[in-house]
């Protein structure tokens, strides 16, 4: 039987999960888990934000677009944290964090025409494409083939929501 005193210093020990990926892989790997999970939740909430605010003719097409665009980021979060968890590291714990890692920038303004809207989501969706490539290479060289996988099919829904969003803008 434990004492309180064994089990206070349990719940302070370090969230650490047993793995086979290297210590200072799992800290490269979590930090750019982190930086990509951050960069999805600014992502996904920028897809809402244009959802809730869309107009024009082409409303309702456009709004369920970005209301399925939304629901695959919103799909990812949870898989990322997870996956950070499952090798050891820890995930992010709140929105100043999140502001904190975001490279994906928020947009505040007012009003944005559809187009517009359209058009910044696509360049967005191909920076978070291209992080995605990059914290692949990082699983990689780790060997973290777990991650790598998942990794590989963000990036094919990733392409598929930039197509999506170019042909819709084409003139």
């Amino acid at each position: 039987m434990s004492t309180t005193k064994e089990r206070v210093a349990l719940q302070k020990a370090p969230l650490k999960v047993p793995t086979d990926i290297a210590p200072e892989a799992v800290a490269d790997i979590t930090g750019a888990l982190n930086a990509l999970l951050a960069d999805v939740f600014t992502l996904y909430l920028k897809t809402k934000n244009f959802h809730w605010h869309m107009t024009g003719p082409h409303f309702r097409d456009y709004h369920l677009l970005l209301d399925d665009h939304g629901d695959q980021l919103f799909a990812m979060t949870d898989e990322i944290a997870e996956r950070v968890r499952k090798i050891g590291g820890a995930t992010i714990r709140s929105i100043g964090n999140i502001a904190r890692l975001q490279r994906i920038p928020d947009n505040d303004a007012e009003y944005v025409t559809p187009k517009d809207m359209l058009s910044e989501l696509r360049e967005d969706e191909k920076a978070l494409v291209s992080s995605m490539r990059a914290v692949h290479t990082v699983c990689d060289e780790a060997g973290d083939v777990a991650t790598a996988s998942l990794l590989e099919n963000w990036i094919d829904q990733g392409e598929r929501r930039i197509w999506f969003l170019f042909e819709t803008t084409r003139e």
